[in-house]
């Protein structure tokens, strides 16, 4: 689920649904404006919060004044 394996695409793995999300992390943004923006390509909220929180514990966004941004 985490990386793509034999059944499991890179486009549904977490890393590939993570590496969406970053690339849609252009600037600040809030929580619903990134779902609003990726719920097309991510498919359920779930799965989209679990890959946010794939992203925060590789220390690549962060949480600023209610925002998210990318680490630098």
């Amino acid at each position: 689920m985490i990386l793509p394996t034999k059944h499991i695409s890179l486009e549904t793995s977490l890393l590939g649904l993570g590496a969406k999300l970053l690339s849609d992390i252009d600037r600040p943004r809030s929580v619903t404006g990134l779902w609003e923006v990726t719920k097309g390509d991510i498919g359920s909220f779930e799965r989209f919060v679990l890959a946010l929180d794939f992203l925060f514990a590789l220390n690549t966004i962060e949480f600023r004044d209610g925002l998210l941004v990318r680490s630098r």
